[in-house]
């Protein structure tokens, strides 16, 4: 057999159903499915399979919201060819891959460390150098003068001219991925709403999802409803407030502070509904622990109300004003083809020109019953990443308006026991940055021994470095910000 098997999100699939096929009709699948199919990769992992590794891949065919899914033993020599030569996309996995399993991309251009510093497979981590009298080099962090979690970036300048950024992480690495089929089923939960601070819903729900599906428990349509409100709140309150840092490195004071103000009010509606302003302990599998009584429905509808207006006045101003214009427009360029070749997801990709987005390609809960229209830029810009965050705040908006309305009267939770055995679930939400991925593997006795999480970062972070390319250094502020990529979801 030589096709993968196709599954939908966030619905189960035996293991014995995946085929299991040699390494180069594996690679050459995958490939065929990227170049015929329009697929991308979604995941490439290995798990234990008696004694052998055993390689994975997940791809996805947005238009016809596909995901196919195949296997291949690897031999005595942990090795196979590498995919990233014909398919970029793949350098990451693959390097992943090589750094934590010691599997070997034989061909890959650039096997350098993803999380781990001195003691990576080949020794020292290589930075790339750029030599030339007038060459010169800036290394930033990982300690930086703010409150932001550590990276390290590396910039070959010449002049004021970047040539090269390279970006080197790891300092986040907590072991998630193997902590997860360790932990108690109540800690679990706990731990995939901790993988970035910043996406606590997205990365909770994706969790639920998975273990909703693997024990084949529906969840009350209410608590559906609920998630959805927290999570277009999630993407709120990080739209809005990294409109506000952006105003704030342009030196834009007023947009800088009101939308700020403006993060806060979501925030808050999240600490009202949740009891945590960043959504933490109140998605769990089965449903939600809080509900939202009808007096705070109507309150939240008011003050929704208000602050769409007030967001719109603001972001009329900004994107409005001359200077912002000028400081946005043409900086930080990532063009379609080189987004579709990185594999960005998320506003990164939009705002590129590529439609990307889990609530429209592959809708699960309340997403499928109500059409979020995705949005697209064509400039690739750093003003087409701010935008599309006002213009994303804007749809998410109009979506809480009609959620609020149709919240159906009904329980918020059911228990969730006991899980399928010998199955794969491949588990995609749309989080404020884009695509987040949690794949949950079962063993013959139904207990979770294999957990993939895939943040959205972990696509994206190539593409702060090529968008920097050619451009001022002084232009970094503004790339890292318009991506505003995570540390610690990368680093897992």
């Amino acid at each position: 057999m030589n096709r993968f098997s196709s599954l939908q999100n966030a619905l189960p699939l035996s293991i014995q159903e995946i085929p299991v096929m040699d390494l180069d009709s594996w690679r050459n699948e995958i490939l065929k499915i990227c170049r015929e199919s329009k697929g991308r990769l979604i995941a490439l992992f290995s798990a234990p399979a008696g004694k052998v590794s055993r390689l994975f891949g997940v791809v996805g065919i947005d238009q016809h919201g596909e995901l196919r899914v195949g296997a291949a033993d690897l031999g005595p020599n942990r090795s196979y060819a590498s995919l990233t030569p014909e398919l970029p996309e793949a350098h990451l996995f693959e390097r992943e891959l090589f750094e934590e399993e010691g599997i070997l991309p034989e061909g890959h251009p650039w096997r350098k460390p993803v999380r781990k510093h001195e003691t990576g497979p080949e020794g020292a981590y290589p930075f790339y150098e750029i030599a030339g009298e007038e060459i010169h080099e800036v290394a930033v962090g990982p300690v930086h003068a703010g409150i932001i979690e550590p990276g390290h970036f590396r910039f070959q300048c010449h002049g004021e001219k970047v040539l090269h950024l390279e970006i080197r992480l790891g300092y986040q690495h907590r072991g998630v991925e193997k902590l997860l089929p360790k932990s108690k089923p109540t800690r679990r939960a706990v731990l995939a709403e901790s993988v970035a601070g910043d996406t606590v819903v997205g990365h909770a729900l994706a969790y639920a999802h998975a273990i909703e599906a693997l024990a084949g428990r529906s969840v009350p349509q209410r608590a559906k409803w609920l998630r959805v409100v927290v999570l277009e709140l999630e993407r709120l309150s990080n739209h809005i407030g990294d409109l506000g840092a952006l105003g704030a490195d342009i030196g834009f004071l007023p947009a800088s502070a009101y939308f700020g103000r403006l993060r806060g009010e979501f925030l808050n509606l999240l600490m009202e509904l949740t009891g945590n302003r960043y959504g933490r302990s109140f998605i769990r599998p089965g449903g939600v622990l809080t509900d939202l009584s009808e007096k705070k429905r109507v309150d939240f509808q008011r003050r929704l109300a208000v602050t769409s207006r007030e967001i719109r006045e603001v972001a009329d101003l900004f994107f409005s004003t001359s200077s912002v214009l000028a400081r946005l427009e043409h900086t930080g360029l990532v063009t379609r083809e080189i987004a579709q070749s990185l594999g960005l997801v998320g506003p990164a990709a939009r705002a590129s020109n590529l439609i990307r987005d889990i609530r429209h390609d592959y809708p699960t809960g309340a997403y499928r019953f109500h059409y979020i229209p995705p949005v697209r830029l064509t400039s690739g810009d750093v003003y087409a990443r701010a935008r599309i965050r006002s213009l994303e705040g804007k749809r998410s908006l109009e979506f809480l308006e009609e959620a609020l309305k149709a919240l159906p009267p009904d329980k918020i939770f059911h228990l969730c026991e006991g899980l399928q055995a010998s199955s794969l679930v491949v588990s995609l939400i749309e989080g404020w940055r884009g695509e987040i991925a949690h794949i949950a593997m079962t063993d013959a006795r139904g207990e979770i021994d294999r957990y993939k999480i895939v943040d959205p970062s972990f696509h994206n972070w190539m593409g702060l470095s090529l968008a920097m390319r050619d451009g001022q250094i002084s232009d970094f502020p503004l790339c890292n910000k318009s991506f505003n990529l995570s540390y610690a979801g990368h680093d897992l």
